[in-house]
């Protein structure tokens, strides 16, 4: 499932269309009566893992999932095309993804701040948050969306590696240095995402994520599936602390 950071990048990419008028539209998602169609895409947000498409009549809130792509050209061999808004000078096409029509009253509730790549993202409410949930894993906090929207497991693994802790740790027995660290070094960490992302190095920086042997001390990493999500933790039990 692509991570906040391919989201933002998938949104650099389509931002050359803001302000352009829809000339065609098509896709199995696409409602009958859609009024898409001679509207102007008058702007993207991301949240986490969802991008939204703003018109003046229609929002579109697309969801990639777990195998789902964009391009900026359609691709022939792909019969999945959920959504193809088409431009003056190009289109956008959307395949083997989730899309549903939201209103501005949706857009309203949502937490902005919980966004680890946006300018809103507060920390300290974070740490708030977490505080409030001291017997939850910290792998479990940093999967969750309402927490920490756009966290992946990528993200996940190097942050916890980054501040030496354990995915199995309680929040509760986190020191309160080491609960501000890995907050930090989540959002740090999705910057770095973005870079190498764009750079097409991502895996090549990966320290301790589908690793055999710890960068640090050589030990080899563990694989398992923690916390309530039972998602798949990568770790080293020498130098990530078990809290």
């Amino acid at each position: 499932m692509p991570e906040g950071p391919t989201i933002v990048l998938m949104k650099e990419d389509l931002q050359k269309f803001v302000g352009e008028k829809v000339m065609d539209v098509d896709g199995s998602e696409i409602p009958k009566e859609s009024e898409v169609k001679g509207e102007i895409l008058r702007e993207i947000k991301t949240f986490g893992k969802q991008t939204y498409l703003i018109f003046d009549k229609i929002i579109f809130k697309i969801h990639l999932m777990m195998f789902g792509s964009y391009s900026l050209h359609e691709r022939k061999d792909i019969d999945t095309l959920k959504l193809w808004l088409k431009f003056k000078d190009g289109g956008m096409y959307f395949y083997t993804c989730v899309v549903k029509i939201v209103d501005e009253g949706y857009l309203n509730k949502i937490n902005w701040e919980a966004d680890i790549m946006s300018r809103k993202w507060d920390p300290e409410k974070t740490e708030k948050t977490l505080l409030d949930n001291p017997k939850m894993m910290i792998c479990d906090a940093l999967m969750n969306q309402d927490i920490f929207s756009g966290v992946g497991n990528i993200i996940k693994n190097e942050a916890l590696f980054r501040a030496r802790i354990h995915p199995e740790s309680l929040i509760g027995k986190l020191p309160s240095k080491k609960l501000k660290e890995i907050i930090e070094e989540a959002r740090n960490y999705s910057f770095d995402f973005k870079r190498w992302k764009k750079a097409n190095v991502l895996s090549k920086n990966f320290q301790i994520y589908h690793q055999k042997n710890c960068p640090i001390c050589g030990a080899e990493v563990i694989k398992k599936d923690t916390g309530k999500s039972k998602r798949t933790s990568f770790f080293c039990e020498n130098d990530q602390k078990l809290y």
